[in-house]
Order: structure tokens, then C-alpha cells, then sequence
């Protein structure tokens, strides 16, 4: 048997994903009794649709063509992707979530979604200091290797967006609409430049307008990509408290800016602190507890997707042989991504979390031009 034209392929996990009522648990459930062929999922989707209504048994019978051809154009177009749960380079992180999603719609680098991330999140209307606190946490966690996600939402979203695309840095947004729209409209730029030089990512599929409701599911992707979650300001009715508290749930590691007890946005970065997150005052307290989050996450993705054949040795034997490969790759000249993964035949998402522990270990230096070299062992701490 053939393997499905990629069109063929689209199309049926586009028409799972629009069946009313199903969402990312049912259609993973389906997938699970189809052993991951989302064909033989859409199958017995249609042969025994238990306990769905009668408006997805009539999708599902005559999907509507007009709206899966628009979806399928936006897939078609130069750095679209959907990249689905079954595909090997999915975040594991998020397979660690409760309602994991089924698929993600992004426009740009998809790869940044397997990059060590900090979430950084807070306030639309936010004061001068949160704007000025948002845009030198996200260039300093930038320049340390950490990629910045957030929901490029006004305020405390779009500032960490920006610094770190002013430093030169990957971030990615996690959105609350389909991948075509930008919400708020003001963000039309900025939502240019991620996709040129970091990302976009939605679980809606093309043409899904804004709702109230997608925001907080939208929060669960941020903080699930994370390895932690920084909130710089909110108050005590804030969507960035939900984002925290999801990011409890999920294991991650929730930070907090302390205020002044004046400043009504200071109220939720408090009430956080009193319930257990982290209260910070500098990136470089943030780096630290979370280097051995960002190893473990580089061990995983050097296995899964370094090209070692792991067979009956452990993973983290695979991935220790991986970080000697890159070490031997490094010289003390300096090497950019580009070329390592020419010389080590790893991927860039493994070799952004590699290379980002190896920094923090001292063991290689960050240079100009997003180029690493080995540091030489007199000036190692």
C-alpha cells in the first residue's frame, strides 16, 4: 500500500480536527484505536461515531470542501506547517500536559518548539516599570540561550516578544486565534517579524477569530512549552494568574516580580509569591534553577532525535554519546549552529539545548554572530 499524497494526509487530520464536538482528546483518543494512522482514525470515525451528535455524523458524511480547501492553501504556503502529535519532532513536553493538543498550525520555525523556553507573561495595561522589567528579563534569558514564548498579547507579551527580537533572539507566540489572524490588530508588525524570525503557533485551525474561551486553553500550550513561567505583572483578575496556575499543574516552575503594595498590578505577582511561586529579582536567578530542566529536556531530545539508534542502551547513554560528538565538533575556533549540525549530523532543537547546558556548565562560550566555542580550560569556573 501507497503512502498518502501529503494533500490526502492534510485533508483527513483537517477533517478530524473539525468535527464538532470531538477536540484534542477524542481525536487522540480515535487516533490511539487507529494505532496513530489518522486515516484508519477517520474510518471508524464515520463506521461507529459513538457518543458524537448529529452535526459531526453530517461533517464527517459531507465535510465541508470550500473550508478544507482554505485550510489546505494556508498549508501549502512557504514556512506553514501542521505539526501533529504523531510527528516525531512534536514537543514531548506537551505530550506531559493534561488535554495535550492533537495538532499545532505554525508559521515560521517549528523546530523553536523543541527549544529550551522561558514563558514570560503579565499585564495588557501594564506600567512603564513592567514594560521596562518584561524587555530586560526576556534580553537577558535571550541572550543566555533560553527562546522567549508568550501570547502576544498587548503589554507585558508584546514587550518580551520584542526585546527579544531586538537582541537578535528566537521567541515564539502561542495565539488564541487560527494562524491567520493577529489579535490585537496593533500587532500586525511584531506578528511579521516572529514569523520571519521565531514563530507562530495555534491549535485553531485558519480563520478562527478571537474568542474569550481560546485564551485560556491557549495558556496551556504556553506554560506546557515552558520549562518555566515568569509573570511580571497582574492583577488579582489577571489571565496571566491562569497561566501560572496551569504551569503548577504541569510541574513547571512559576516566578514572580515582587511590587510596590501600591500598585494594584503588583496584587497577583503577590498572591502568587504567598501560594508558593518563586519571587525573583534578577534572569540569572531564573537560569539557575532551571539548568536541570533545560539538561533533562536536552537529554531527551539528543535520543529522540539526535539520529542515535538507542536499542537496548539507556537513553541517557545515547545522549551522553551525543554531547561527546558535540564536544569533539567544537574547537576553539568559533562553530555556528549551521555547522555543528553539518558536523555532529544532530538536530538544531537537540543542539539548542546542548549547547545551552554546556554554556551554563562553563564549558563553551557564546560569540558574535550566534557562533560557540570551547573555553579554554584555564578560564573554565
Amino acid at each position: 500500500m501507497h503512502d498518502p499524497h501529503p494533500d490526502d494526509d492534510h485533508r483527513a487530520w483537517l477533517t478530524a480536527l473539525r468535527t464538532p464536538g470531538l477536540g484534542p482528546g477524542g481525536l487522540r483518543q480515535w487516533l490511539d484505536r487507529g494505532d496513530g494512522d489518522i486515516h484508519a482514525a477517520l474510518a471508524q470515525l464515520r463506521r461507529d461515531g459513538a457518543g458524537l451528535d448529529s452535526a459531526a455524523l453530517a461533517w464527517l458524511e459531507h465535510p465541508d470542501e470550500a473550508r478544507l480547501a482554505q485550510d489546505l492553501a494556508w498549508l501549502a504556503e512557504p514556512g506553514h506547517r501542521l505539526l501533529r502529535c504523531t510527528d516525531a519532532d512534536f514537543p514531548p513536553q506537551l505530550e506531559h500536559i493534561p488535554q495535550p493538543p492533537a495538532v499545532l498550525f505554525v508559521a515560521g520555525d517549528a523546530s523553536l518548539l523543541l527549544h529550551p523556553q522561558v514563558a514570560i507573561v503579565g499585564a495588557r495595561a501594564a506600567s512603564a516599570s513592567g514594560m521596562a522589567h518584561a524587555r530586560a528579563f526576556a534580553r537577558t534569558l535571550a541572550e543566555t540561550g533560553f527562546t522567549i514564548t508568550s501570547g502576544m498579547a498587548d503589554g507585558i507579551d508584546g514587550a518580551a516578544h520584542a526585546a527579544a527580537l531586538d537582541a537578535g533572539a528566537k521567541t515564539l507566540a502561542v495565539i488564541g486565534t487560527g494562524p491567520d489572524r493577529v489579535y490585537p490588530r496593533k500587532h500586525h508588525a511584531l506578528a511579521r517579524r516572529l514569523v520571519e524570525h521565531g514563530a507562530l503557533v495555534s491549535e485553531f485551525p485558519p480563520g478562527t477569530a478571537a474568542r474569550a474561551d481560546h485564551f485560556p486553553r491557549r495558556n496551556r500550550i504556553i506554560s506546557g512549552l515552558a520549562l518555566g513561567v515568569l509573570v511580571v505583572e497582574a492583577g488579582l483578575r489577571s489571565g496571566s494568574l491562569i497561566t501560572a496556575r496551569l504551569a503548577a499543574e504541569q510541574g513547571r516552575e512559576v516566578f514572580a516580580l515582587p511590587g510596590s503594595i501600591h500598585n494594584p498590578l503588583a496584587s497577583g505577582c503577590h498572591r502568587l509569591i504567598r501560594d508558593g511561586a518563586r519571587l525573583v529579582e534578577c534572569a540569572a536567578e531564573i537560569v539557575e534553577l532551571l539548568a536541570p530542566a533545560a539538561r533533562s529536556l536536552g537529554l531527551e531530545l539528543a535520543a529522540r532525535l539526535g539520529g542515535e539508534e538507542v536499542g537496548t542502551v539507556t537513553t541517557a547513554t545515547a545522549a551522553d554519546a551525543d554531547y561527546r560528538r558535540l564536544l569533539s565538533a567544537l574547537g576553539h575556533e568559533p562553530a555556528t549552529m549551521d555547522e555543528l549540525v553539518q558536523r555532529t549530523e544532530l538536530s538544531a532543537a537537540a543542539l539548542s539545548s546542548m549547547l545551552l547546558m554546556l554554556e551554563l556548565d562553563g564549558r563553551i562560550e557564546r560569540r558574535s554572530g550566534n557562533a560557540y566555542q570551547v573555553m579554554p580550560t584555564s578560564l573554565r569556573a
